[in-house]
């Protein structure tokens, strides 16, 4: 991959993903558990997005964890007594599954001592990440492209390859969802992809009147290695938490930074509706559990007086 110069072009080939917020919006479930650990059906979320990531393409994923997030490094490590129990009893299939994405790329693991937002996360990726661009994966966000579309992160990794500059994910929410999520004010000037936009300015959780727009960041990135001399230059914002989106402002200010409105849905399993959605649209379209699903759900509405749509 290389510019119109002739100039090599590096390839994205390292991910961060943090895993270390206290997920108080699932209590009392996660106390014991990481919010990243929650399972839709038999799968738990950051399983999700590290397939996603190495899907692709993502080689090395570093994975940003916190007190009481050893359950996430013991799920993605090599667990021979349980393969021993699988083989013993007849159940190999199981043993791929088990181990699958654990062996596909390489999973690092650094702590966050305090909770100072998702920018001090970022910043822990700098020794990691060297001076290379690459991928930042929101830990309990999980991307579900068209069908037929690429991966959420592939998208992005595509997008890079044509326009090389940070590249954020964006979807349209609903004007009183903004007050949620980081919004981006789109700059008035053509890119030469389509849905492809660059970025005047990022506004984290605006009020719905002042929000520039109804584009809100997908919880997907592409950084250039910048960023971390960005974060260094800023200081303690919203919710007395070091933004993320306060530095890629800084840096949007000195370089080209771009915005893709994707061919995918987002759940934010944060929030509990979505994480319900989650679990019902990913047993809907699973042949083991789908009539059955559909059918509760149908009993259900009737029960209660309602009808499905």
């Amino acid at each position: 991959m290389s510019d119109e110069a002739g100039r090599q072009r590096p390839r994205i080939r390292k991910a961060v993903i943090p895993a270390a917020g206290l997920g108080t919006r699932f209590l009392p479930a996660t106390k014991s558990m990481p919010k990243e650990m929650l399972p839709i059906i038999d799968k738990p979320v950051l399983q999700f997005v590290v397939e996603e990531a190495v899907a692709s393409g993502i080689e090395d994923i570093l994975i940003i964890t916190g007190r009481g997030k050893r359950a996430i490094e013991n799920h993605f490590d090599f667990h021979p007594q349980l393969e021993a129990m699988l083989r013993a009893t007849g159940r190999e299939e199981l043993i791929d599954q088990v181990r699958d994405v654990g062996d596909r790329c390489r999973i690092f693991y650094i702590r966050q001592r305090r909770q100072l937002g998702l920018g001090d996360a970022v910043a822990l990726g700098r020794e990691h990440v060297g001076d290379e661009p690459f991928a930042l994966l929101l830990g309990d966000t999980i991307i579900d492209p068209q069908t037929g579309s690429p991966p959420g992160l592939r998208q992005l990794m595509d997008a890079y390859e044509q326009q090389p500059a940070t590249v954020v994910a964006v979807h349209a929410v609903p004007d009183d969802w903004v007050s949620r999520y980081g919004i981006i004010e789109p700059a008035r000037e053509s890119t030469p992809m389509q849905n492809l936009s660059r970025v005047a300015r990022l506004v984290e959780k605006p009020e719905p009147g002042e929000a520039p727009s109804n584009l809100a960041i997908a919880g997907r990135y592409i950084l250039a290695p910048q960023i971390f001399e960005c974060l260094d230059r800023i200081h303690v914002s919203v919710g007395g938490e070091l933004q993320l989106t306060d530095a890629i402002n800084l840096l949007a200010s000195e370089q080209a930074v771009y915005a893709l409105a994707w061919n995918a849905k987002r759940y934010d399993i944060g929030n509990r509706i979505e994480y319900a959605k989650c679990f019902i649209d990913h047993a809907l379209r699973r042949p083991d559990t789908a009539d059955a699903v559909r059918a509760h759900i149908q009993q259900a509405l009737a029960s209660s007086g309602d009808s499905p749509a």
